[in-house]
Order: C-alpha cells, then structure tokens, then sequence
C-alpha cells in the first residue's frame, strides 16, 4: 500500500526549522543547492531524516519528495532510522584494516552485542564500519561523531564505547571536543559550534599525509622512517633482491629449450 504523506513538524518546530531554512538557502544562488545542508538542519532535529524531514526539504526548496529521497538515499552521512548520541565509525578500509581495524570493529560488535548500523539498546551509541577517514598516518583509526581518535587497539576502543554509554568525559585524538551526533548535525548544516574552543581545535594531518605538499612548496624532504622492528639506524644499501612471481625472469620457449611452443608467428597466420 503507498503511504499517506508525511505528517508535518508541530508548529513552533516547523517556524524554528523555516528561519533556519532561509538563512541556508540564502547562501546559494541557487536554492536547490541548499538540499544537502538542509538535510543536516532536519537530522539535527530528530537525529535522523524522517519522511517529515524529507517533506520539510522538499516544500521550501520546491521539489517532489522523491527528488529529495534519492538524495538521502545516495549519501551514507544520512540516517535513515533512529540511532545512538554517538555514531562509533570503525575504519576497515586496507590499511586500518590490517593494522586492526577489522579486529577492533569484530570486537566492538562482540563488545556492543549489536551488528553493522545497529545501536545498543540504551540508545547510546551506533556501530558502523566505514571507509577511510583520511588518516591513514594514525592508523587504525575510530571516529565519534567524525571526531578522530588515532592509534586505537581493541582495548583503548572498549574503554572508549563504554566511556560514552556510562556518560564519562571523552577527548578526541585531535579536532574539536566531542558533541552528539545531533549537535554535529547542525554543525555540518552550516551553523556556528557555540562551544568555547571548539573552532579552534583543529585537527591537523600527520607527517607523512603532508610529505608531498611540503616538497610541492620546496621544503626538504623529511628524514627516513625506520620501521619500530628494525634495529639500528637505516642503511642506504638496497635491499637483497627477492624478486616475486610478478617480476621474476619468466621460461619461455626462447629460454628454455626443453619446452618449445613451436615458431612465433603473426596474428592470422
């Protein structure tokens, strides 16, 4: 059966959400291109988009609703279902991954009791996998809310998640102190963080993510990296050859007598 339109907002929500609107949409020469931001403006409502949030979007830029749910349909950053204070993004892209990105995600759905997207019944915190965060420096990496915090083990990533649903303090790595996802919602909506401090906690990238960028300004490249499990100061000779199965010399019929596959000839012949 189709379903009914979407009720609308109470009204003193709904005069709220149109001042807002008309300050975003303002930014835009066109007001379509408000769509996105909007978007943020109605999830920092309900902590994800509603069909009533869709409805608000569609109405005040002039679209159909389908316009605006293919929109939220295509963009992860969106929810679409109720969800935690705390959005816990698990990095399991290739190189999070193998530093123990996958670890730590398995044992936080262990931990948590809950599966990919799902939040934990105290409404707290929602788990998800995600993929990179940019950061591969400090790898592996978990974001809160699209705050980092660097270097995780599967323990330090316990303590975190349970930090949050016992309602202690957390820091980030770097960036701007921690807030719920609907305060961050707002945030990306376009709207002032009111928080003493917060704009001016930036979180930088790490030495090798800016590598390119200083040579691009003429800087001198940085000293070698030595891994933690070599011993003794890095050495210029070249490393012993151990060719692999894709660069080692091949037999063909050419090298190796004892296998011919008869004479080369042209394509057709």
């Amino acid at each position: 059966m189709p379903q009914l339109p979407a009720p609308d907002y109470p009204a003193e929500v709904r005069a709220r959400l149109e001042a807002d609107a008309r300050e975003v949409i303002a930014r835009y020469p066109d007001s379509r291109s408000a769509l996105l931001p909007l978007l943020h403006l109605v999830q920092s409502e309900e902590g994800h988009v509603t069909r009533t949030g869709v409805r608000f979007c569609a109405e005040v830029l002039d679209l159909t609703t389908a316009e605006v749910t293919a929109v939220v349909t295509f963009y992860t950053m969106y929810r679409r279902k109720p969800s935690g204070d705390y959005q816990v993004g698990v990095c399991t892209n290739t190189l999070c991954a193998v530093m123990g990105g996958d670890a730590i995600f398995e044992e936080l759905q262990r931990h948590l009791e809950v599966g990919n997207g799902e939040t934990t019944e105290d409404g707290k915190v929602t788990l998800e996998h995600i993929e990179c965060n940019a950061a591969c420096d400090f790898a592996p990496v978990v974001m809160v809310n699209w705050e980092f915090f660097d270097n995780q083990t599967v323990d330090s990533a316990k303590r975190l998640v349970d930090d949050l649903r016992a309602g202690r303090t957390v820091e980030p790595t770097r960036g701007a102190p921690l807030c719920t996802y609907k305060e961050t919602a707002r945030i990306l909506a376009g709207f002032p963080d009111p928080r003493p401090g917060a704009v001016e906690a930036g979180g930088a990238a790490g030495p090798a993510s800016l590598v390119g960028l200083r040579l691009a300004k003429g800087e001198s490249a940085p000293g070698r990296v030595v891994s933690p499990r070599s011993s003794g100061a890095p050495s210029d000779e070249p490393p012993a050859s151990h060719p692999s199965s894709h660069d080692a010399p091949r037999r063909t019929s050419a090298s190796d007598p004892q296998h011919p596959s008869g004479p080369v000839t042209e394509e057709g012949e």
